[in-house]
């Protein structure tokens, strides 16, 4: 997903879905773990617009970054 990520964000194309079919939420962030939005972003996204897409899309850059510094967080102990 992070590669989709910078992908999107480097290109600029927003309105492309951030789906990847791997639909599991995560009870602890309750993010999905394939795409990395919250139920109610999923919900809206069809009826959303570029500018709301983009801070969706942003929102799931910062949310891979988390991942990644817990990953490696994790990694170094």
């Amino acid at each position: 997903m992070a590669d989709k990520v910078r992908l999107t964000l480097g290109s600029g194309d927003f309105l492309s879905s951030p789906c990847i079919s791997v639909c599991r939420m995560d009870a602890h962030t309750g993010w999905c773990e394939g795409c990395l939005r919250r139920l109610e972003e999923i919900a809206r996204w069809s009826a959303m617009d570029g500018a709301e897409r983009r801070a969706v899309w942003l929102r799931i850059g910062e949310r891979a970054a988390q991942l990644q510094a817990r990953a490696a967080e994790e990694g170094a102990r």
